[in-house]
């Protein structure tokens, strides 16, 4: 994760806050609904698509995040339908389905850290990329500089 001061384009304040709510709403839809992750990428595909004519800099943090829960949906789905094959199924637990479920812990927990540090530092009106997420909105959206 980099926070770039170099960006030329300083937002106001209305859109440093509608930024960093495009995160926050992926922390609350944490709370709301832990045990199904589909409602994480809902709840910031809402906030995206609500948000599709605001600043550049609005939409690409609301990309950004959209692009996270995107990705935690699809590792979380995997390590769900893999518990469910072994709980219902025939599969049992090997080292490899340990190691898949301690990695998605991991991404998850970093992810939220990410996600709440990304709130606050664009909250603050600076711009911070992600760095895989980072260069996949550029690629979408162009960079903010």
């Amino acid at each position: 994760m980099t926070i770039d001061d170099s960006t030329t384009y300083v937002p106001n304040d209305y859109e440093s806050e509608k930024a960093s709510n495009s995160y926050l709403m992926s922390v609350i839809a944490i709370m709301v609904g832990m045990p199904l992750p589909i409602i994480n990428l809902i709840a910031t595909m809402i906030f995206f698509l609500g948000n599709l004519k605001a600043s550049k800099f609005i939409r690409w943090h609301c990309t950004q995040a959209l692009f996270s829960q995107l990705a935690i949906v699809i590792m979380n789905s995997i390590g769900f339908s893999w518990t469910m094959t072994i709980i219902f199924g025939e599969n049992v637990i090997t080292n490899r389905y340990l190691a898949y479920m301690i990695t998605i812990f991991a991404f998850n927990v970093f992810e939220f850290i990410v996600t709440i540090h990304g709130a606050v530092v664009t909250r603050k009106g600076k711009h911070t990329e992600w760095w895989i997420f980072g260069p996949l909105t550029n690629l979408f959206l162009g960079s903010l500089n």
